[in-house]
């Protein structure tokens, strides 16, 4: 995977249909300022998850569109929004 700085975090990219379905679930946690930045997406799961994350939804150029805080492990569907085409997933803080 790639790996690109984004709002400065430090983020693995997810561009291929397995990549973005395998997410971060079977990681144990994720150092403080790393994540992953998922692209063609808008909206997550956190099935199989171990830990809480921050979701930020971001639009095609970068802008912030939604933040959604502390998601617990086995939520089924967060949304960020018709604008939101990627999400940078961070380690709830």
């Amino acid at each position: 995977m790639d790996t690109v700085v984004i709002i400065g975090v430090r983020a693995e990219v997810a561009k291929t249909f397995w990549q973005r379905f395998k997410g971060l679930m079977g990681r144990k946690a994720l150092p403080k300022g790393e994540g992953l930045l998922i692209l063609k997406c808008n909206a997550i799961h956190t099935c199989f998850m171990r830990f809480p994350i921050d979701a930020t939804f971001l639009d095609r150029d970068d802008n912030v569109v939604k933040i959604v805080r502390n998601i617990r492990p086995w939520r089924l569907c967060v949304w960020g929004g018709w604008r939101a085409v990627k999400v940078l997933e961070t380690a709830a803080e």
